[in-house]
C-alpha cells in the first residue's frame, strides 16, 4: 500500500543547502585534470570530517548495516562514473545530465520498495523540476554528437547510480537511528575504497601526488560529506522523489559555476531552464 507524505519546510532549506555544496565540489573535482588525485584528496578531506561525527555519534543500527554497504557498493560506481563523465565532457553538460536522470527514477524506485507516495502537488514539482534539469542539458545550444556519446552514457549510467544509492540510503539511514553515524560510516567507508583504487592504480606514487596542491581537494572532500549528510537527515524527513528533485537543484548551481568559472556560457534558454527549477521547487513547497 502507497503512503502519501509531505515535506518539511526547513527540510526544504537542508536540502538546497546540500545543492549548492553538492554543486561546488563537483565543480572542484570536474576543474582538476588528474581525477584520480582529486578522488584521493577528497577521501581524506573526507574522512577528516567523517572520523570525528562517528565518533561522538550513537553507532548506527544493525539492520541499517546490510542498505550501508550496500550503498557503498554503488557508491564506488558512482564516483569512477562521474569521474569518467568529467574526463570526457564539458561540466556544464555531464553535470545536467548525471544529476537530472535520478529524480524520477527515485520516484518510482521509492514508491516500488518503500511503498512511498509524493502527494500531488510534491509529484508535480519533481516533474517540473526535472523538465527544468533536462532543458538545462542543451540550454547552450549543444546538440549529441558522436563525439560525445560516451560522455553522454557515462553521465546517464551515473545517473542510476544516483537513484540507486538515494534509494538504498533513504532505507538505510531511516534504520540506523543515527543519521550522523550513518552518514560518517557511510562517507568513511566510500572513501576509504576510493583509496584503495587509487593505491592499486598508482600504488605509493599516489600519496606524493596528492600532496601537490592538496587543499581544492581537501575543501571537496568536506563539502561532500556535508552536502550528503544533510540530504541524508532531510531523507529521515519526508519523501525521497522530492527530496532527491530539490538536491538535484544544485545542477542551477552547477551551471552558475559552469558559466562563471569554466566559461561555458549562460544565456536566456539556461535562465528559463532556472525559472522552471524554481516552479518546481515552489510546488513541492506548496503541497
Amino acid at each position: 500500500m502507497l503512503t502519501e507524505v509531505g515535506l518539511p519546510l526547513y527540510a526544504t532549506f537542508l536540502v538546497l543547502g546540500a545543492a549548492v555544496a553538492h554543486a561546488a565540489w563537483n565543480a572542484i573535482a570536474h576543474g582538476n585534470e588528474d581525477k584520480t588525485v582529486v578522488l584521493t584528496q577528497m577521501a581524506f578531506g573526507c574522512a577528516a570530517v567523517a572520523i570525528p561525527l562517528i565518533l561522538i555519534s550513537p553507532m548506527p543500527k544493525a539492520a541499517s548495516w546490510p542498505w550501508l554497504i550496500a550503498s557503498v557498493i554503488v557508491h564506488i560506481a558512482y564516483n569512477l562514473l562521474l569521474m569518467t563523465s568529467y574526463r570526457l565532457g564539458d561540466f556544464g553538460q555531464m553535470y545536467p545530465v548525471a544529476r537530472g536522470s535520478s529524480p524520477l527514477i527515485v520516484t518510482g524506485l521509492a514508491a516500488f520498495f518503500l511503498h512511498e507516495r509524493p502527494l500531488p502537488l510534491e509529484l508535480a514539482g519533481v516533474i517540473v523540476i526535472s523538465i527544468g534539469l533536462a532543458s538545462l542539458v542543451f540550454a547552450t545550444g549543444v546538440r549529441l554528437r558522436r563525439a560525445n556519446v560516451k560522455a553522454i552514457g557515462a553521465a546517464l549510467a551515473t545517473g542510476l547510480t544516483i537513484a540507486v544509492y538515494t534509494t538504498i540510503d533513504g532505507t538505510g539511514v531511516r534504520a540506523s537511528g543515527s543519521p550522523a553515524g550513518y552518514t560518517g560510516w557511510l562517507l568513511l567507508l566510500s572513501m576509504l575504497t576510493m583509496v584503495a583504487y587509487a593505491l592499486l592504480r598508482r600504488g605509493p606514487v599516489i600519496f606524493t601526488q596528492v600532496r601537490h596542491k592538496p587543499w581544492p581537494g581537501l575543501l571537496g572532500g568536506v563539502l561532500s560529506l556535508t552536502a550528503y549528510g544533510l540530504v541524508l537527515w532531510a531523507q529521515t524527513m519526508g519523501p525521497l522523489a522530492a527530496i532527491s528533485a530539490l538536491r538535484e537543484t544544485s545542477i542551477v548551481v552547477g551551471a552558475i559555476i559552469a558559466a562563471v568559472v569554466f566559461k561555458e556560457g549562460f544565456g536566456p534558454r539556461r535562465i528559463a531552464a532556472t525559472f522552471i527549477v524554481f516552479v518546481g521547487i515552489a510546488l513541492i513547497n506548496l503541497s
